[in-house]
């Protein structure tokens, strides 16, 4: 069922779970960990990003010189000035009432983005960045795992940025997790509006710390494995045994570098985060 709400459109995008993140274990793959499940109820998104005169349409006033183009000129604060521009009039009352529950207007979420990609309800041109509901962040510890905007607990510059998924310039199939400024335009730099369920209670959330000593374990066991055995056992099987005793601290070192340099492209994948394994944040997983 579509659904009309001052002259813009929403398609569905069924119930699922996504899986976000990556399970590579490399170092340079800490930003996309931990690999995580989030469960996202139904909910309507525009398909396109927002046009010129879509917007000024929902805003009653004449928008000819936009034409139907996706606009980079809506900033964050004003995408959400016109979403309750929206939800202030009986149209959206009334499709509530239909729905059923409370519902909002905002920008989707990183889960919710993904969900209607992967429904092949989302459209988002190559080279264009889009504005997100979430708070922008380093790595996916603290993430929401209902779908749910991932609240802004930053202080600093960070306060003031908003989270944006990149799609690659060539290839519509890479995508990266980015950050925009809420309050200021860029050069594609596009937003769009999704109508989605309110969550009520406390949602879950990807644990914030991680077992550190298993990672502390581990990293010690393939250091060892790939680069300080083989560190010494090259010596050894050329005939220079006698080196690996008497240069053993040259050797030593040259294994700790080869293990650092393994440890940041290959290391053995780690597990999704289940939804249903989450009880409270207070939970650690290794990362």
């Amino acid at each position: 069922m579509t659904i009309s709400l001052s002259g813009l459109e929403f398609v569905p995008v069924k119930e699922t779970t996504t899986v976000l993140g990556t399970t590579k274990g490399g170092w340079v793959y800490a930003g996309q960990r931990p690999c995580y499940e989030a469960k996202t109820p139904t909910f309507y998104v525009m398909a396109s990003p927002i046009t010129g005169s879509e917007v000024a349409g929902a805003m009653g006033v004449s928008g000819e010189q936009e034409g139907q183009q996706p606009t980079e000129a809506l900033t964050s604060r004003e995408l959400e000035e016109l979403a309750d521009r929206v939800m202030s009039t009986d149209e959206f009352r009334e499709v509530v009432n239909q729905l059923g529950g409370q519902w909002e207007l905002r920008a989707l979420t990183q889960a919710e983005w993904y969900a209607a990609r992967d429904q092949n309800v989302l459209l988002l041109k190559n080279g264009l960045t889009e504005r997100l509901a979430d708070a922008p962040s380093s790595n996916n510890r603290g993430a929401m795992m209902d779908g749910r905007p991932r609240p802004n607990e930053l202080l600093g510059p960070a306060a003031a940025q908003t989270a944006a998924v990149a799609v690659h310039p060539r290839n519509e199939g890479i995508t990266a997790i980015t950050s925009v400024p809420l309050d200021r335009p860029l050069p594609n730099v596009v937003a769009r509006l999704a109508l989605s369920p309110v969550r009520s209670g406390e949602g879950k959330r990807v644990p914030e710390h991680t077992d550190r000593w298993k990672n502390v374990r581990s990293e010690l066991l393939w250091t060892t494995v790939l680069g300080i055995v083989p560190s010494f056992l090259i010596p050894v099987l050329r005939g220079m045994g006698d080196y690996a005793t008497e240069g053993w601290v040259n050797l030593l070192f040259g294994g700790l570098c080869a293990g650092f340099f393994t440890g940041a492209i290959w290391r053995p994948r780690r597990p999704v985060l289940r939804y249903d394994e989450v009880e409270s944040s207070s939970i650690s997983v290794a990362q």
